[in-house]
């Protein structure tokens, strides 16, 4: 019952063009520091690429299969100024949201306890029609239905407190109560979307965030939010959007959280999961573009996953 690592070397070879924020470099700065000997105790798995009909579970097929068919045999395709395709990035898309899935089938199947995602690109801007904001497709939604439809869970929820709201995962939870949707985010900043009163049919929960909000005001709104809603859903299964670019030293954004601030989410979490799920989480990376201070944070994160999946294996 130890925690699951899911990631793949592919990671490294989508290629988004020289300055880009979301870079290789970020995924070879996580796999440096899990591959330290605090993290040899991670059990490892390769991700699969996601199927087509996984990726339907989300995204339409006409969507995905243009996608996919817009990766260029050299140079850069760009679908906006900020979402760009290079040569290699099909099994980075398809494998990022195959590691969630596979995940899944893990933490779900008792193999691990719970579970990281080490992947790129990140998904949580992407829509059912629409890739945006680095995304492609929605990792963190396609894991949540697939644990419907495969596993047959009636309730799941996606946390996500990544400094920028997922709109995608919004959208595609929003006249559905089986679901859950909970963010914490800089507003105003892209996508635009996150207000306090886009509640969706009451399963959606936004905490926006001002400007240079500091961890008292972050951890105050969970408490009072985001967390009661939580433990009210009741979810039988927990996958987090774990995106780190809410740390002061990010360049994308302008919040002043550290890394004591994503281990007290972290902790905060699994102490729900294990009240309401057994302990069940799956956690994937979105954001985070200081490489030091992504490091830090994703340290931080998986050692909390660690010590709760240590903690749940005493019990048996």
């Amino acid at each position: 019952m130890t925690t699951g690592l899911f990631s793949h070397q592919s990671f490294e070879s989508h290629v988004t063009g020289f300055g880009h924020p979301e870079s290789p470099n970020r995924i070879r700065a996580v796999q440096k520091v899990l591959s330290t000997k605090k993290f040899d105790v991670l059990q490892r798995y390769v991700a699969p690429p996601a199927t087509i009909s996984q990726l339907s579970l989300v995204h339409d097929v006409s969507y995905i299969r243009n996608i996919l068919s817009l990766i260029p045999t050299k140079g850069l395709e760009r679908i906006d100024s900020d979402t760009i395709l290079s040569p290699n990035s099909g099994e980075p898309l398809k494998r990022a949201a195959g590691a969630v899935v596979a995940a899944v089938d893990s933490v779900l199947g008792g193999d691990c306890g719970n579970a990281f995602c080490a992947v790129r690109p990140p998904g949580h801007h992407a829509e059912k029609y629409n890739a945006m904001g680095f995304c492609y497709f929605n990792n963190a939604a396609i894991g949540a239905r697939y644990a419907q439809f495969k596993h047959g869970l009636k309730k799941v929820a996606v946390v996500d407190f990544d400094v920028h709201h997922g709109n995608g995962t919004q959208a595609a939870f929003w006249n559905d109560p089986s679901v859950f949707y909970a963010s914490s985010h800089q507003f105003p900043l892209f996508p635009g979307t996150g207000a306090e009163h886009e509640t969706g049919v009451g399963n959606i929960f936004n905490l926006p965030l001002h400007s240079n909000t500091t961890s008292r005001v972050f951890r105050d709104g969970w408490e009072a939010r985001i967390f009661p809603a939580l433990k009210s859903f009741t979810p039988e299964l927990i996958i987090i959007s774990a995106g780190f670019d809410a740390h002061y030293r990010d360049p994308l954004a302008s919040l002043n959280l550290e890394e004591d601030d994503f281990a007290w989410i972290t902790e905060r979490l699994l102490n729900i999961a294990n009240e309401h799920c057994a302990g069940r989480v799956v956690s994937t990376l979105e954001g985070g573009y200081d490489l030091d201070a992504l490091q830090e944070s994703v340290s931080v994160h998986v050692s909390e996953l660690m010590r709760a999946g240590t903690a749940n294996s005493s019990e048996f």
